[in-house]
């Protein structure tokens, strides 16, 4: 059983969908069936047309991912779209490996959770990444006018969020919870990694800048904060998913305004590298509240598994 989740530009956000290993067959067939719009022609790896990106997202290691064969179709169909790399084709021949690149008809579902990322049908038009309507319609009180004073709100924003995700670790944890704290340490994780990056790509920052009155978020709270209540040992994880992703939402719609209302272009550029982080630890996310609710929903499939 795994999550798939699809993203292209043709699409105005990334959906997820929850496929058994082997019951739907390739990534083109489960596309199919979901209306995701992959491009594609002959099904028989020969055209092309179906190339995609494949992510392992729980991978560490490249050896960690799942052994698939590629077919000798697939492989020259990809050599010649200019989609493998001689070390790539090694990894496939000797170690059973997949490339970065495969053809949605040829590629099938494994026990693991991917993200397919394709191009899609270029007659369409590029859709905007879907935001709430709040932030829609959000013409509050900051601009940002150097890349020094987006990083100082970067680097706040992301120490809030780092401190706020461990004390709600520490307390769940403390109560008992230890699958709700689990979660919450790797978010933590996630926010520490940010805050590394943003302080390594600040050239000055003043240690002594406050988050001002007119702040974007109520009660002058940064972003990604929850309104969780600490220590709770009945909070389910699909109940903290949820309010994780709220979080993570905002932080995402936050950067997002942030480049879209400032007038110098370096911190539109810079704002959209924060954007793109913030995308991936949504995915995560929204695949895992898909994997949650199907559970939920399956019990006794869950139970077979276990």
């Amino acid at each position: 059983m795994a999550n798939v989740t699809f993203s292209s530009p043709r699409m105005a956000k990334d959906v997820t969908v929850y496929a058994v290993a082997g019951d739907r067959g390739t990534v083109l067939a489960v596309a199919k069936q979901h209306n995701i719009p992959i491009p594609f022609d002959c099904q028989d790896g020969n055209c092309g047309s179906c190339v995609v990106e494949v992510e392992h997202l729980y991978a560490p290691t490249k050896y960690s991912k799942y052994g698939i064969a590629l077919t000798e179709e697939e492989k020259e169909t990809l050599k010649q779209l200019g989609k493998i790399t001689k070390e790539e084709i090694f990894e496939a021949e000797v170690n059973d490996m997949p490339p970065r690149h495969r053809l949605a008809c040829q590629c099938f579902v494994r026990n693991e959770d991917i993200m397919v990322r394709f191009e899609g049908d270029e007659t369409l038009p590029v859709q905007r990444p879907h935001i709430t309507h709040a932030a829609k319609r959000f013409t509050g009180g900051i601009k940002i006018g150097s890349v020094d004073e987006f990083l100082g709100y970067a680097v706040k924003i992301e120490e809030d969020a780092a401190t706020h995700f461990y004390a709600l670790a520490e307390d769940m944890k403390a109560c008992g919870n230890d699958e709700v704290a689990k979660l919450f340490y790797q978010l933590a994780g996630f926010s520490r990694q940010h805050l590394k990056e943003a302080k390594e790509m600040a050239s000055k920052l003043d240690a002594d800048a406050v988050i001002p009155p007119d702040y974007v978020w109520p009660d002058q709270a940064t972003p990604e904060r929850t309104s969780l209540m600490a220590g709770d040992p009945n909070m389910s994880r699909l109940d903290a998913l949820k309010a994780a992703l709220l979080g993570e939402r905002r932080g995402y719609e936050f950067y997002m305004a942030m480049g879209a209302t400032s007038d110098v272009a370096e911190v539109a550029e810079m704002a959209k590298l924060f954007v793109r982080e913030e995308a991936e630890h949504l995915k995560i996310l929204e695949a895992s509240i898909t994997r949650e609710e199907w559970n939920i929903a399956h019990p006794e499939v869950e139970e077979a598994v276990s």
